[in-house]
């Protein structure tokens, strides 16, 4: 969906995709880029997927996809939970330029099941102008159970990127949702940790009547706060957030198997609290290097699956 020559893509476009303004720290980056304007075709991508309980199992009933986003076939490969089907979601690009705007709808009907990630990282270069964005919109039916993690998010110095993510959940809907964020080339010079022009990630969870349940923003503007302080970031470079909507019976039994702690030879921090209105946990988890608060993640979602769907997960694959 391309705009007339010159138009700046900080307003919304289209009633189909969800606000396009980011917040006001996002207000100075409204240039268009010398190559292709923000929000050009194969610039907003859209991926719609409908999940639906089908007999024993679920099945991928809906889907709408807008290059760059695509989508793998729904795979039922999980040994424990067979009815449960596997999406990767798939990016044409393989990075997020400046003035990209891409956008994911993720529904499941009433008693669905599903496991969504992706390919791999989420890759975000250096921007000279405009910014990054992306959106995405959950919907959870009743006693709807759904597995959001996907990789990590890479942030290249230099980046400007904001991700907006809502989410309507029954009161007998789960959802576990997992985002994180770390350097995209830490290790290619001293200077390229945390070294991102400007990053939001929001989130708003509320029940499908609008009853608000939570919000939370997470902004990273280094001009104005140095990342690098006690409070902030300190010493760490990784970052995971971790959000467990779930019936408060569920969420109980999740955080009695939970602790906290700093571990400073393995270089990492994690720790949960239970979110307002009964609406499930939030964790946390800062590290140096990215396996470890992978495998915090990966912990707590062990967790959460036993108490709540009580069937294992599976065994890492082998490139992971």
């Amino acid at each position: 969906m391309m705009g007339a020559p010159g138009r700046s893509f900080c307003a919304v476009e289209s009633a189909s995709f969800a606000d396009e303004r980011p917040g006001p720290e996002f207000a100075g980056f409204c240039d268009e880029p010398l190559q292709m304007q923000s929000g050009a075709v194969g610039k907003r991508g859209f991926l719609r997927l409908g999940f639906e309980r089908r007999g024993s199992r679920t099945i991928l009933a809906d889907l709408e996809r807008r290059t760059p986003c695509l989508a793998s076939r729904a795979l039922h490969c999980d040994a424990a939970m067979p009815d449960m089907p596997w999406l990767f979601m798939i990016t044409s690009s393989g990075c997020v330029l400046q003035g990209d705007r891409l956008h994911t709808d993720i529904s499941l009907k009433a008693g669905a099941r599903a496991h969504v990630t992706t390919q791999s990282a989420t890759k975000v270069h250096a921007m000279e102008a405009n910014y990054g964005l992306m959106t995405q919109v959950f919907t959870l039916e009743d006693d709807s159970y759904l597995e959001f993690l996907p990789d990590p998010l890479l942030l290249h110095r230099g980046a400007r990127f904001a991700s907006r993510t809502s989410i309507a959940i029954a009161p007998s809907a789960t959802l576990l949702y997992s985002e994180i964020a770390q350097p995209g080339r830490k290790h290619h010079r001293a200077d390229e940790s945390l070294a991102v022009t400007l990053m939001a990630l929001e989130l708003a969870a509320s029940r499908p009547d609008g009853k608000m349940l939570m919000s939370e923003r997470l902004l990273l503007d280094p001009t104005e706060t140095w990342p690098r302080q006690t409070g902030v970031m300190d010493g760490f470079d990784v970052f995971a957030n971790v959000l467990l909507l779930t019936p408060k019976p569920s969420a109980d039994r999740v955080s009695a198997r939970l602790d906290a702690g700093v571990d400073s030879e393995r270089g990492i921090a994690h720790g949960a609290c239970s979110l307002p209105n009964n609406a499930g946990l939030i964790y946390k988890v800062l590290g140096r290097e990215t396996a470890p608060v992978k495998e915090a993640v990966r912990a707590f979602w062990e967790i959460a699956r036993e108490e709540i769907a009580g069937a294992s997960i599976p065994p890492r694959f082998l490139w992971r």
